[in-house]
């Protein structure tokens, strides 16, 4: 999927700062990102992308600047805007594969109870179904996941995310702990995902390989000031920001010595 520019950005961020008192996890961040774009994000660990994530999710807040959302600020809760995907599955071990899929909808509809009836529940079990048909859980929807496979517990997470039709979806290392033949087929459902739901994706990956492959913009998240003596004084900004294409196979030379530190 090529991505057009629109004339204003879906995300902005302008001078965004976050700290947990006196340590500095990112600083003066600048970054425009526009509708169907797919940004993988690397760097070292405790480098601040997982908080970035929750950041866009609004699960944590910016110290100082602006984080926006069509130019307004983000919400400081999750919405339906964004949906999220962890490395650890995020499934309700009672209830079935089907189950799990509609109950997001269920409590959209229906907050106080958490139950839909008649044909308002037989439409969201529709939903649910052609939604778990192009994640392939076709098969599995009376299973339990402890029934199912990592790959497969990671299909139905990422169909739990999409029921409510998120404009942007946002993974946390979603396949690193998927067996590389598991993770190959992974990246084909996401790209395929990608295009069909026409979301703006932010992943983020240790491994470079993936973040080239799967992205349109790879960041690097580094620290550009150190202190030795004060290591928490400053934070992470985001210093490579490299448009890439699926047609890539080989890592960038400017970037390939960070590899032996994600």
């Amino acid at each position: 999927m090529s991505v057009t520019p629109q004339a204003t950005p879906l995300i902005t961020a302008k001078n965004l700062w976050k700290k947990y008192g006196n340590n500095t996890v990112l600083e003066r961040i600048n970054i425009s990102v526009y509708a169907g774009e797919f940004i993988t994000m690397v760097g070292t660990s405790g480098c601040g992308k997982s908080t970035f994530l929750k950041m866009l999710l609004g699960m944590e807040e910016a110290t100082s600047g602006e984080l926006l959302l069509d130019g307004k600020p983000i919400p400081n809760e999750p919405d339906q805007s964004r949906g999220i995907v962890f490395q650890q599955y995020s499934v309700f071990p009672h209830l079935t594969v089907l189950e799990n899929v509609i109950l997001a909808r269920e409590f959209e509809h229906s907050p106080l109870i958490g139950k839909l009836f008649g044909g308002k529940k037989q439409k969201v079990i529709d939903e649910a179904k052609a939604l778990l048909e192009s994640v392939g859980l076709t098969p599995s929807l009376a299973k339990y996941p402890h029934e199912l496979s990592g790959g497969m517990k990671q299909r139905l997470a990422i169909a739990q995310a999409l029921i409510r039709q998120p404009r942007i979806l946002l993974l946390d290392e979603p396949f690193g702990a998927l067996d590389p033949g598991i993770r190959a087929d992974m990246h084909q459902l996401i790209l395929k995902l990608w295009r069909e739901h026409n979301l703006t994706v932010f992943m983020v990956t240790h491994d470079l390989s993936e973040g080239f492959y799967l992205g349109t913009r790879l960041w690097v998240f580094d620290k550009l000031r150190r202190d030795p003596h004060s290591p928490e004084a400053y934070g992470a900004n985001i210093t490579y920001d490299l448009p890439v294409t699926r047609k890539k196979t080989e890592v960038p030379q400017e970037i390939k010595a960070a590899e032996i530190a994600l």
